[in-house]
C-alpha cells in the first residue's frame, strides 16, 4: 500500500533529504586517493549525528556501517574498508538519515581522481536518466513511465540497466511502496498520485546489466567486472509535479561546479 504524506510530514522529509545532501557535500572534498572508505564512513556517522539525526543504514537489516560504498564494478551495498581509493576510481556513496521520524535516502557516484573518459561518460549519463526518470514523476503517469524513460535512454548508450535492484516509496520506513524499477513498459504499474515520495534511483552498468552477490552476503557486482554507476534522489509529487527534497548542490559547490540540473524540479532554495 502507498502511504501518502502531508504536506507537513513531507517538509519533515526534506528535512531528513536535505541532512543526507549536506552529509555527501562533505564527503565530496574528501573524496581522493588514499582515503579510504572506512574513514569516510566514519566522518558521515560524526557528521549525521551532529545534525541531531541518526544513520539511516546503520544495523538496518543488520548493515554493519553508516554508508554503502560501492567503488568500480560494485553496484551497491558496498561494505566500507581499509582499502585506499586509487586514482581513476568511482565510488558510489549512498547515505541515509533518520530524523523526526522520516528517513532521507540519497545516493551520488564520485569521480577519485582522473578518470577514464568512457567511465566519465556512463556516469553522465546515468545521472541524465536520474532526470530523465524524475520528469516522469508526476500526476496520472506510472511507475512504467519512469522506468521506461531511465531503460531507453541508457540502453540507447549501450549500457546495462540493473534488474534485481529498484528504486522505492519512501518514509516512515526506508523502504516503502512501489518499488521504483529503472525499466518497464509505459502506462503500466501504480498510479502517481499527489503527496507521494519516491527515491528514484538508476544502477546501470558500463557492460552487462547482468549481477553477482559477494559471500558478504551485501555486495552487489557486475558479472563482467565492468563499472557500474548509481545516482539517486527523494522525490515528492506536489502540485502534480516532481519536487526534489534532496540536492547534489553541496556536492557540486565542494567540487567548484557549476549546474542547472536541478532548476526545473525545485521550488525551493538551499542553504
Amino acid at each position: 500500500m502507498v502511504i501518502l504524506k502531508t504536506p507537513e510530514e513531507i517538509e519533515l522529509m526534506r528535512e531528513s533529504a536535505l541532512i543526507v545532501s549536506r552529509t555527501l557535500g562533505m564527503l565530496a572534498g574528501e573524496i581522493k586517493p588514499g582515503i579510504t572508505s572506512l574513514y569516510l564512513d566514519k566522518l558521515a556517522e560524526e557528521f549525521i549525528r551532529d545534525h541531531d539525526a541518526e544513520p539511516g543504514f546503520l544495523g538496518m537489516y543488520d548493515f554493519p556501517n553508516t554508508l554503502n560504498m560501492s567503488p568500480n564494478a560494485q553496484v551497491v551495498h558496498g561494505i566500507p574498508n581499509n582499502d585506499p581509493l586509487k586514482d581513476g576510481d568511482i565510488i558510489s556513496v549512498d547515505c541515509g538519515a533518520l530524523k523526526n521520524g522520516f528517513y532521507g535516502d540519497h545516493a551520488y557516484t564520485f569521480e577519485v581522481g582522473e578518470v577514464a573518459i568512457e567511465t566519465q561518460k556512463l556516469l553522465r549519463v546515468t545521472k541524465e536518466s536520474l532526470y530523465i526518470g524524475i520528469r516522469e514523476f508526476r500526476l496520472g503517469n506510472r511507475v512504467g513511465d519512469v522506468g521506461f524513460a531511465i531503460q531507453n535512454y541508457c540502453e540507447s548508450h549501450g549500457y546495462g540497466v540493473v534488474r534485481e535492484l529498484v528504486g522505492h516509496g519512501l518514509g516512515r520506513k526506508l523502504h516503502e511502496s512501489p518499488e521504483m524499477p529503472n525499466y518497464g513498459k509505459r502506462g503500466r504499474g501504480k498510479k502517481f498520485v499527489e503527496g507521494m515520495v519516491v527515491a528514484i534511483e538508476p544502477m546501470i552498468n558500463m557492460g552487462t546489466r547482468r549481477i553477482k552477490q559477494l559471500n558478504d552476503g551485501w555486495t552487489i557486482l557486475t558479472a563482467d567486472g565492468k563499472p557500474s554507476a548509481h545516482f539517486e534522489h527523494d522525490v515528492a509529487l506536489i502540485n502534480g509535479k516532481p519536487e526534489l527534497l534532496s540536492t547534489y548542490q553541496y556536492i557540486y559547490e565542494a567540487l567548484g561546479i557549476q549546474s542547472d540540473e536541478e532548476a526545473e524540479f525545485r521550488r525551493h532554495e538551499f542553504h
